[in-house]
């Protein structure tokens, strides 16, 4: 009996930390950290030029982000639903009858019936399934280049943090952004962003309200035998 209780313990303790398992290592979270310009070096002025280096000023220069550091805002425009259903049902129909039996040529009988049996059998299956999701994101989030790629893609990554009443929540975004999907105002939607990554969750104790406990998410794994 002791055995059984350590054995069912063990498998208890193994399944709990499977759920706790990445199911996708392949693709790490990036390192949400501001890139900044490297500072250029200062180059000796010269008194007797009229025109000095670094103090130049055009009046039609574009303002918009194409250099690693320069921030960028994005609008979050996300919007995605999805519709499934499936439905089965198999039904299966048997019928044997086995005649008399004759022995030396006499047909064998019971005490006063013939032994003739008959087998039916009958199994059906019906299988039904539906699935509904929907999601929508909206708002504003300000991100910094990162990096220009050699074709001119910049990857732009950002978070935002906000400190609300009994928790905290957060956006995160990342993804690949060329120069000329940035609007006059500096401004670019989510959904000109290539592999982009979208997160928006929070900590706290609302975010652990809608988190099932860690019995129910035992008895809710996926390698659960029942």
């Amino acid at each position: 009996m002791n055995n059984l209780v350590l054995t069912i313990a063990a498998l208890a303790g193994l399944l709990t930390l499977g759920g706790c398992v990445s199911v996708d290592p392949a693709r790490p979270e990036p390192i949400y950290k501001p890139a900044y310009p490297r500072a250029t070096p200062l180059v000796e002025a010269s008194a007797g030029a009229i025109y000095q280096t670094g103090g130049a000023l055009s009046l039609f220069d574009d303002r918009r982000a194409s250099r690693v550091g320069d921030v960028v805002t994005i609008l979050l425009q996300e919007q995605t639903s999805s519709s499934k259903s499936a439905e089965t049902s198999i039904k299966k129909e048997s019928e044997t009858e086995l005649p008399n039996p004759t022995l030396f040529g006499n047909l064998v009988r019971g005490s006063t019936e013939p032994l003739m049996n008959e087998i039916e059998s009958e199994s059906e299956f019906t299988g039904e399934a539906e699935s509904d999701q929907s999601n929508s994101l909206s708002g504003t989030l300000s991100a910094v280049v990162a990096e220009v790629l050699p074709n001119g893609l910049m990857l732009v990554q950002g978070e935002k943090w906000l400190n609300l009443n009994r928790g905290e929540e957060y956006v995160r975004v990342s993804g690949l952004l060329r120069p000329e999907d940035i609007d006059a105002s500096n401004r670019v939607s989510s959904l000109r962003l290539a592999d982009a990554r979208i997160a928006y969750s929070g900590t706290g104790e609302l975010a652990d309200s809608n988190r099932a406990g860690w019995l129910s998410r035992f008895f809710l794994n996926p390698i659960f035998p029942f």
